[in-house]
């Protein structure tokens, strides 16, 4: 050890750091546990997610979560993306992350759902609380952004309710109705129903009382001019028979799927590791096309080497659903085919049920997540 060797280890405490002959990355069979599931035939290995930041300190390799590092290596690429659902990439990022988004998609993005039914007739088959169920699955395609929630001290205004009305008779003689959501009208001056023990001709000086309280009409709000509120449609409510009716008054309000899974703006939000398919050795004519045969998903492809010799490649390993096909041919497959996930790569999927497009659910749940981080930091600090 050189004198300015000895000097700088007498100034800081010496560690494993400081020794010039340590590795500065992982060894390739210690890499790959670290960034791979091996999918074998009979269980997946190295499926645990190693976060600790010093499990290889002692190879000089530096495990810690690094903003800096996670800013380089983090994207998002958009695979498909269409009025209804979305599937993109997440690289370089954590499970905890990924299921971050998952749970706040699916519980903590506000909604508009039917949480109260006023019902003044129902003669058909369907029960009153069950027609109130149905109703509040039925999703509303407007922002509930625009929207504010509602207390239980809080009376029913144009900023916090939506009312729609339905009157379905099916007249004597007439085939079966069916009512759809579609049939739905929207009021935007609120309900029209008299609270009990309101009379409307007891006077004509003051309006009679509602069971809301709007003190403007909703289409003249300049977000509801031009773009009026509406449901879903082809939605089935119910269906009549001859002599068979239905009238009712739905309230809608603002809520979070965690209360209720009406409020629930996705379908499903879910996400997968990205796989990776590899041939340890070239597959070749016969074995070739018995592993394209094999593969239900079409993973595989056969390429033309010349000499009238074929190969197997891979071609669409985004593909896999990790059925094991390709590894049940014979003993031998798994030594000539590995299956793998790449821990650190996800394909997120995201269903809307049309209340908001895809994109929009996933932007508002990234700043749901960051309006959490900033909580923490600042009940820390």
């Amino acid at each position: 050890m050189t004198a300015a060797q000895a000097e700088k280890r007498e100034d800081k405490k010496f560690s494993i750091w400081d020794l010039p002959d340590v590795p500065d990355k992982l060894p390739p069979h210690l890499e790959f546990a670290r960034s791979r599931v091996q999918c074998n035939l009979d269980a997946p290995v190295h499926t645990e997610s190693i976060i600790y930041s010093g499990a290889y300190a002692s190879m000089g390799v530096d495990n810690s979560v690094q903003l800096d590092f996670f800013q380089e290596n983090f994207s998002v690429e958009v695979k498909r993306l269409t009025k209804d659902d979305m599937e993109f990439d997440l690289i370089g990022s954590d499970p905890s992350i990924a299921n971050a988004f998952r749970r706040i998609l699916i519980a903590e993005l506000p909604t508009m759902a039917i949480e109260k039914v006023f019902i003044a007739n129902n003669t058909s088959v369907i029960q009153d609380e069950v027609l109130a169920h149905r109703l509040g699955l039925i999703p509303i395609t407007v922002d509930p952004r625009l929207f504010e929630y509602i207390s239980e001290n809080d009376s029913p205004n144009e900023k916090n309710t939506i009312v729609f009305k339905l009157h379905a008779h099916c007249k004597r003689g007439e085939p079966r109705l069916t009512v759809k959501s579609e049939d739905l009208t929207w009021l935007p001056n609120g309900s029209e129903y008299l609270l009990e023990g309101q009379n409307p001709a007891s006077s004509s000086s003051s309006k009679p009382k509602t069971y809301t309280s709007f003190s403007c009409s909703q289409d003249s709000l300049p977000e509801f001019a031009n773009n009026p509120v509406s449901t879903m449609p082809e939605i089935i409510i119910a269906r009549l028979g001859p002599g068979q009716e239905i009238e009712f008054e739905a309230h809608a309000v603002k809520g979070m799927g965690k209360t209720h899974a009406k409020w629930s703006p996705v379908a499903t939000a879910w996400y997968r590791m990205l796989p990776e398919v590899v041939l340890l050795e070239d597959v070749e004519d016969e074995d070739a096309e018995t592993l394209v045969a094999t593969c239900p998903v079409n993973v595989f492809d056969i390429e033309d080497i010349g000499n009238g010799k074929k190969k197997a490649i891979v071609a669409r390993p985004r593909s896999c659903t990790l059925c094991r096909e390709c590894l049940r041919v014979g003993e031998e497959w798994e030594k000539r085919v590995s299956l793998r996930r790449i821990k650190d790569h996800f394909i997120f999927t995201i269903e809307s049920t049309g209340a908001l497009p895809p994109e929009v659910l996933f932007t508002e749940a990234v700043k749901i997540l960051e309006n959490k981080c900033e909580r923490v930091f600042s009940e820390l600090s």
